[in-house]
């Protein structure tokens, strides 16, 4: 007996409709990259492994999918590692690639590899696929699209707003209004570690309050005793759980707890000039709000944070994130570059859009008009026409074979095809097509022209 085929989970095939529809995301997303100046580039979907890991944290590292190495790998292996078990250095014996975890740290990479060609600052989009080993779930996947715009070679501030404009503008285009833009500054959480004496257990304090939406606040100190981070200095977090109010409501808090902070400070300062740029260019349907709990539990970032979510009342994680990242490239040998940059989810703008019923009718897959085939001599008579329709942008097909009328017609209501054209032996006499509508039913005779101009 056959084995009934599968996919690996986390993954999915795409009917037409939704390729169709996630490219409609993907063009918007795109035209508003252009407009803003910035310029495609694609890298491989797999980096050498010593490119990826190190760079994502300890739990980032344990998401990244890795390369068997190419023929008896097992034979390159320490034997001692093989019977002791020792994963983390048996790994780097077995494999030395990886699938890309998400596209800034390749990015890093090819700036650094074609720095002498590349002019600073340098504006650049990537629409592809990145692969995460996480559990799946509803709009969580282990093989998903990132549309990822950054800037490096600037450590300018109007590129963070111009992220934040261009985050409203692509998401009114399509439609998704009330998208709450969360912003927050490393620089900040690295001033209330400061204030807590918790300096040196900053990356375990961020990663744990970063969880703060997804386990709650009890969940969240209970990982932070864990860590070794003392009750005490919990405690004086708990203005930064309860903080409230508008955006310069909370920078005012915020300033109090952080006025023993320099770099706290400092994030303060870089978080109020965002705000005042905004205020002074107001955004068309989104609404900036300051997050202080917002950590994004990536290494390399080290000034303002992003995350944009979901108008309220749809469930669904984050549809966007990013922030900035002083020295990324630091790592590849390329010191003093900074850059900035925010990433739009495709699948999960495509779950909201889709929850929300905002995809246009214009949107849909196969064609729009089918030409019936009565036989050789009418169908010879439609193929005359089918390449000005085509030429027209009029997606159109011939059916085939003269099948029975039945058969062609439950063939185009199945996929969903609104327009049909009967041409018999009365349509070539007259030299015109009968029309048909097939959702009302109704047919019209016209000429050719009049058809192409109707549907163009």
């Amino acid at each position: 007996m056959a084995q009934k085929p599968s996919i690996p989970k986390g993954t999915r095939d795409f009917s037409p409709l939704e390729v169709q529809r996630r490219q409609y995301i993907m063009n918007k997303i795109q035209r508003h990259f252009e407009l803003y100046g910035f310029m495609p580039i694609e890298t491989p979907s797999f980096e050498n492994s010593d490119t990826l890991m190190g760079k994502y944290g300890e739990e980032g590292d344990r998401l990244i999918f890795k390369i068997l190495n190419s023929g008896e790998y097992l034979k390159k292996a320490d034997p001692e590692l093989l019977e002791t078990g020792k994963e983390n250095q048996l790994t780097a014996q077995i494999s030395d690639k990886a699938l890309r975890y998400d596209l800034t740290v390749p990015f890093a990479r090819y700036v650094v590899q074609n720095q002498n060609d590349i002019t600073f600052p340098f504006k650049r989009y990537q629409m592809q696929n990145v692969w995460r080993a996480d559990r799946p779930q509803k709009g969580r996947f282990r093989e998903f699209t990132q549309c990822d715009a950054d800037v490096v070679g600037s450590n300018s501030l109007f590129q963070e707003v111009e992220l934040v404009q261009l985050y409203d503008t692509v998401f009114t285009d399509l439609k998704l209004k009330a998208c709450t833009i969360k912003i927050n500054n490393r620089k900040v959480l690295a001033g209330i570690a400061e204030v807590m004496g918790a300096e040196d257990k900053l990356i375990d304090f961020t990663v744990a309050l970063d969880k703060l939406d997804k386990i709650g606040k009890e969940k969240v100190q209970e990982e932070m005793l864990s860590k070794g981070i003392n009750q005490q200095a919990i405690d004086i977090l708990d203005p930064v759980f309860s903080l409230s109010g508008s955006y310069a409501e909370k920078i005012a808090s915020m300033k109090e707890l952080l006025k023993n902070s320099e770099i706290g400070l400092k994030g303060i300062e870089e978080l109020e000039f965002i705000n005042t740029s905004i205020t002074q260019m107001p955004l068309k349907s989104a609404v900036l709000d300051l997050d202080i709990t917002l950590a994004r539990g990536l290494n390399y970032y080290t000034g303002c944070i992003f995350e944009v979510a979901a108008p309220e009342g749809v469930a669904m994680g984050s549809v966007g994130g990013g922030g900035r990242y002083d020295d990324l490239t630091g790592i590849f040998g390329l010191k003093d570059v900074s850059g900035v940059g925010i990433s739009f989810g495709l699948d999960r703008i495509y779950l909201v859009l889709e929850q929300l019923d905002l995809f246009p009718d214009s949107v849909r897959a196969g064609v729009e008009v089918l030409f019936i085939n009565f036989g050789m001599k009418e169908a010879q008579y439609c193929s005359l026409w089918l390449s000005r329709f085509r030429e027209s942008g009029i997606k159109t097909e011939l059916y085939p074979d003269a099948a029975k009328m039945k058969k062609q017609m439950s063939y185009a209501d199945r996929n969903a095809i609104p327009y049909v054209i009967l041409a018999g032996e009365d349509e070539i006499t007259t030299g015109k097509l009968n029309l048909k509508n097939m959702a009302s039913g109704e047919q019209s005779l016209l000429t050719p022209e009049e058809i192409i101009s109707k549907l163009s």
